[in-house]
């Protein structure tokens, strides 16, 4: 496609023949937007990190809350909810037609096209909620996980038995772990970052494989590592009303692991 740059001016001078003959449509897709170039590598990247997010860290200790059958059964009604949401997602990603109809490439396009006037802007409220108690979330996780790295190496340096000079807070850590956040968001384009998404793929993979190496060494180290069908006995470690709010929180914490359907349009 030829083209040329006026002096002083930032109007680009298109060939009618080059645009006739399709070298110009070739770079779009066929609703007239810039043609996309994820592939499956890409697009499995993002499904691994979405998957196989922060959250799964949690998973030990919720099963260990609730037990073999309470755990399994939570873990399987948050599997069929988010199967059901991906593929309702999946049939809404064209609109009105799903083979042949506009393509709607956010959550909120989805729902304009199909719902439209105040349902459209209740699943805004939705969406947006939901992306903001998952930022909290994982800033919380995130500020945690830093003060514990930080406080076990305080007790490797100074012993266990000096308590009062390894306590610290986890603000800190928040505030900077925001200003991260903040200033990648500030990134053109970030969504394109291909080798971002394999990066977070690989970090998926490690930290999972840290919670099994852990679970693992526990077990092979012959501890007390008890397992029961209904969960922490009440009156050994808890009492009645904390055996309920740790139970609520594991539940919090699997569905807390399970956000993989919030990004599903945005991956296709």
């Amino acid at each position: 496609m030829a083209a040329g740059l006026h002096k002083g001016s930032m109007h680009v001078e298109q060939d009618p023949e080059a645009f006739n003959n399709g070298d110009f449509r070739k770079n779009l897709d066929d609703d007239g937007r810039p043609k996309r170039t994820g592939t499956w590598v890409t697009a499995s990247a993002h499904i691994i990190t979405a998957v196989i997010g922060s959250g799964v860290l949690s998973l030990a200790w919720a099963m260990a809350q609730l037990g073999w059958i309470a755990g399994f059964g939570v873990l399987m009604a948050f599997s069929f909810i988010t199967y059901f949401t991906s593929t309702l997602l999946t049939d809404c990603y064209r609109a009105p037609d799903p083979i042949t109809g506009r393509r709607n490439y956010t959550y909120m396009d989805a729902a304009r096209a199909h719902l439209g006037g105040r349902k459209f802007q209740l699943c805004g409220l939705a969406q947006y909620s939901n992306l903001v108690g998952i930022s909290i979330g994982y800033t919380i996780t995130a500020s945690i996980s830093m003060e514990a790295v930080k406080r076990s190496n305080c007790f490797h340096h100074h012993g266990y038995r000096n308590h009062s000079e390894c306590q610290t807070s986890n603000n800190p850590f928040m505030i900077i772990f925001a200003c991260i956040q903040i200033l990648l968001s500030q990134i053109p384009n970030f969504h394109e970052l291909s080798w971002l998404s394999i990066l977070a793929a690989i970090m998926s993979f490690a930290y999972s494989s840290i919670g099994l190496g852990l679970s693992i060494a526990k077990v092979a180290s012959g501890g007390p590592a008890r397992t029961s069908l209904t969960g922490v006995p009440v009156g050994v470690d808890v009492s009645g009303m904390q055996k309920v709010w740790k139970a609520f929180r594991a539940i919090g914490d699997i569905a807390f692991a399970y956000a993989y359907s919030t990004v599903l349009v945005e991956i296709q």
